[in-house]
């Protein structure tokens, strides 16, 4: 009588099969959470460009289009993860709307959160995207 060592052939594909359907499910669930990550740091984007409008208010009695005289480094300025990019429009000095625009893959990644958009009154859209 022989004793075997190691796995038999349909054994390992039994290990394979359970492998790739565990990874089926997982995969969608992690490139969900990876797009949820990015889009938080775009939104705190927005605050931060948001809040600065609000001390360059404050100083000069009017908003800028310029991202540079907020103190950011390029207009328009482009998030941490490089993710999202926010644009700025100024109407009559006396309101403003951001807006962050996705980029690269986290336009497929999170095609309902392409475009987000805060304005100087406080409205937030689309509003599932703040959630």
């Amino acid at each position: 009588m022989k004793i075997r060592n190691g796995f038999t052939l349909i054994e390992v594909m039994i290990a394979v099969v359970i492998i790739g359907i565990l990874s089926s499910i997982a995969y969608p669930s992690y490139i969900q959470f990876v797009a949820k990550g990015a889009r938080a740091d775009g939104l705190a984007g927005l605050m931060d460009v948001a809040n600065r409008q609000e001390q360059f208010y404050l100083d000069n009695r009017k908003y800028t289009a310029d991202m540079t005289k907020l103190g950011l480094n390029a207009d328009p300025w482009v998030v941490d993860n490089n993710y999202y990019q926010i644009d700025s429009v100024v109407v009559n000095n006396t309101s403003f709307t951001l807006t962050a625009s996705a980029k690269g893959s986290q336009i497929t990644r999170d095609p309902n959160c392409v475009s987000i958009t805060l304005t100087d009154t406080g409205i937030r859209l689309p509003k599932e995207c703040w959630k």
